[in-house]
């Protein structure tokens, strides 16, 4: 690899038993979004959302940064495509309830950062700088930056990140609630994989229903969000898992959760 090319997929694909890890894997550009990238994102997005064995995924960028956004040499294309590749962002974005953690290092900028705020969790490295830069090339952050930010932040936080497009710090990001974890510099990747374990020690149908729930939730008043919560529960008791936690429970052995 030299400074100017990268040889290798611009999405790299992990397998770690029950956990998929997708990295980002454009450093020579700060992992700005190709269209290239964003076809290979999709590709594996939806892979995870299809695999039965897969449960939880992890996003992360290499090289030190997580995503800088858009690549604005290929912006233009970009804007004049008639249709993207589904995606995590957008106006019509690919729904899985599978837990998705995002690992930030460096930059997350722009759409790098709509891809974060589109994870559920988001642990990041002391070094993590985050932000919306768009305004200052006279754009804003389209593909839901604006609307997740606002529901993350507070909103005279949201608006002031919006309007200046300055970046924050780690730490100010954890202030505000736009990340869940700050840890040290180069951990951001080794937290989020102890996190995916720990999930996968729950059924996952349980974690998915939990999911489903608060995400349907979100925008109903609680009285409707109360009622689609009994429905979703007295789904997921129908389980094979369901049954197999109690049973375990009454045994006093560790339960052993299929998925099913």
């Amino acid at each position: 690899m030299t400074a100017e090319t990268n040889t290798q997929p611009e999405v790299l694909w992990q397998k770690r038993e029950k956990v998929r890890i997708m990295t980002l894997n454009r450093p020579h550009k700060k992992n700005a979004l190709s269209l290239e990238g964003q076809e290979l994102q999709s590709h594996y997005l939806f892979e995870f959302a299809n695999d039965d064995e897969a449960w939880v995924l992890i996003i992360t960028g290499a090289g030190g940064t997580f995503s800088t956004g858009l690549d604005l040499t290929q912006a233009a294309v970009a804007v004049g495509r008639a249709e993207r590749p589904p995606a995590l962002t957008g106006h019509n974005p690919i729904v899985t309830w599978k837990p998705i953690i995002a690992a930030i290092n460096g930059y997350a900028l722009g759409g790098g950062l709509e891809l974060a705020l589109a994870c559920d969790i988001r642990i990041a490295s002391e070094d993590a700088r985050l932000g919306f830069p768009e305004v200052k090339r006279s754009m804003i952050a389209g593909a839901g930056g604006c609307q997740r930010l606002a529901r993350i932040a507070p909103l005279g936080s949201a608006f002031w990140m919006l309007f200046t497009g300055d970046w924050v710090s780690a730490e100010e990001a954890f202030r505000l609630g736009i990340v869940d974890r700050v840890v040290s510099v180069d951990n951001h990747l080794q937290e989020a994989l102890d996190l995916a374990v720990r999930i996968c020690e729950n059924g996952p149908l349980a974690v998915r229903a939990a999911k489903e729930a608060v995400y349907r939730g979100l925008d109903l008043p609680l009285n409707a969000a109360l009622v689609q919560d009994n429905l979703i529960a007295f789904r997921n008791r129908q389980s094979s898992d369901a049954k197999e936690g109690p049973a375990a429970f009454l045994e006093h052995r560790a339960p052993n959760f299929k998925g099913i």
